[in-house]
């Protein structure tokens, strides 16, 4: 497969600016002409290795964010927002979508903003909602989708929360006295901590300042909210000035996404950024022994696995997603070249949807996107029961995976055949912009190819792909 060239000229004018250089002197420092790099700048060339190079040995940038981030995610998200009927039968060109990823990405997220809208209004309209006269009639963003696509585009890794998050550990004594400190930081702020036998997972009750558990739930969930209220007690500073910068459209959203924040200031406590980071390479990656090591639920780790990308100190890109029984998407995450759909479920031939036929058992597939990526993909059911008879169960699966040049890092790879390409199981993203003609599991034509129909031929689908 031939080397993609590098086009990073965002990146690199967000560099210059951020440094308060001129374009003259920064060439000088990159040691390439005035013209060339505002060549570069505007993606009329590749970044070249010399460049490359010289961002790393001068400025000491991690060249892994040159490639990496926003461009992907926008080029996968437009893709898949222009496979809406309402544009008609026919795809941009992949040229075209990354050109305005690259070259314009705060007009390819009003774009996806806008599409977003849209779509919400016709849900509306197609559930015969009669708040059509109505104020709240209007296609404001979903608080949820818009705290969703905050994670997605920071990269699931807010650097501010994971650092305070380590740093509250560390000066607590680690990760093994995490419990013990997360108690005595809520006894410190005047928080009284109970466990009860309730249904309910956590209840804080701020005039009291009394925090209630449910002895039901297993200890490391018990351990994760503590370290929520802690979040939510002690780092309401840090909290709110995150939430500042994110510059959310309504209170809704901005209250969903401190929640987000509290969780991830507990997961990222709960597993230390950089005592996690060697003890996940230590043992290979190896879920259950990571959640031994750190009185995690198998969850919770391979959630943190999926945030390791902090700058300059970066992890395996994994991607990372639940999804429930009916193949809703309920969360997911990916610092890989594979994107999830925005809407809708995942690809039905993902070894994930098969977690629940097996339980307690971690299926692998090797997997191939239509881009030619090639990936291991580790799933397992994760449910969840309430802790007494007759309580509903909650189940869902996770999948964890990332791509195969990783395989000697994982030890879920030990004994698959990474060499044989037939190996690889074919998989997409959402099968109106999947490009595969003749799968099986289709369940809606691709919009950007022809279709014929013969009255005298029936095969597995009832129609061609051209």
């Amino acid at each position: 497969m031939a080397t993609q060239k590098l086009y990073a000229g965002a990146k690199l004018r967000e560099l210059r600016t951020r440094l308060g250089h001129t374009q003259k002197d920064f060439a000088a420092k990159l040691g390439v002409s005035l013209p060339y790099l505002n060549q570069m700048e505007n993606n009329n060339r590749p970044v070249s290795t010399t460049v490359v190079l010289a961002l790393a040995q001068e400025f000491g940038l991690d060249v892994t964010e040159l490639s990496e981030g926003d461009s992907e995610r926008l080029v996968s998200d437009m893709r898949e927002a222009m496979a809406d009927p309402v544009f008609g039968s026919s795809l941009p060109p992949m040229a075209d979508l990354r050109l305005a990823a690259s070259n314009a990405p705060a007009f390819a997220r009003a774009f996806l903003e806008l599409h977003r809208g849209y779509r919400e209004m016709q849900e509306r309209l197609a559930s015969l909602d009669e708040a059509l006269g109505r104020e709240d009639a209007r296609a404001t963003p979903s608080p949820w989708e818009e705290v969703r696509d905050f994670f997605h585009y920071c990269d699931n890794y807010i650097d501010a929360v994971d650092r305070a998050a380590e740093h509250f550990a560390e000066r607590q004594g680690g990760f093994r006295n995490i419990r013990v400190a997360a108690s005595s930081a809520l006894g410190n702020a005047g928080v009284t901590v109970e466990f009860v036998d309730t249904d309910r997972l956590r209840h804080f009750d701020p005039e009291r300042k009394l925090l209630t558990l449910s002895r039901r739930v297993a200890p490391e969930t018990q351990t994760f909210q503590m370290l929520l209220q802690v979040a939510l007690v002690r780092q309401d500073a840090l909290l709110e000035a995150t939430l500042d910068l994110a510059r959310f459209h309504s209170p809704e959203a901005r209250a969903i996404a401190k929640m987000g924040l509290a969780n991830y200031f507990a997961g990222a406590a709960l597993m230390p950024y950089g005592t996690f980071q060697r003890r996940a390479f230590e043992c290979r990656h190896d879920l259950e022994i990571l959640a031994n090591d750190f009185g995690a639920s198998i969850e919770q780790v391979a959630h943190r696995l999926s945030t390791l990308q902090r700058p300059g100190a970066k992890g395996i890109p994994f991607f990372f997603v639940r999804v429930d029984q009916a193949g809703t998407i309920t969360k997911r995450h990916s610092a890989t070249r594979l994107q999830f759909a925005r809407f809708g479920g995942a690809c039905p031939l993902w070894n994930v949807h098969r977690a629940f036929e097996t339980p307690g058992q971690f299926l692998r597939q090797l997997a191939e996107t239509p881009d030619g990526a090639r990936y291991i993909s580790l799933a397992r059911d994760v449910s969840k029961a309430a802790g007494h008879f007759g309580a509903p169960v909650r189940r869902f699966a996770i999948a964890l995976g990332c791509e195969v040049r990783h395989a000697r890092d994982l030890v879920y790879a030990d004994g698959m055949d990474i060499a044989r390409a037939s190996a690889f199981e074919p998989i997409g993203i959402s099968c109106r912009i999947c490009e595969r003609p003749d799968c099986h599991q289709r369940s809606v034509p691709p919009l950007e190819r022809r279709l014929s129909v013969d009255a005298n031929r029936r095969d597995v689908l009832p129609y061609q792909v051209g």
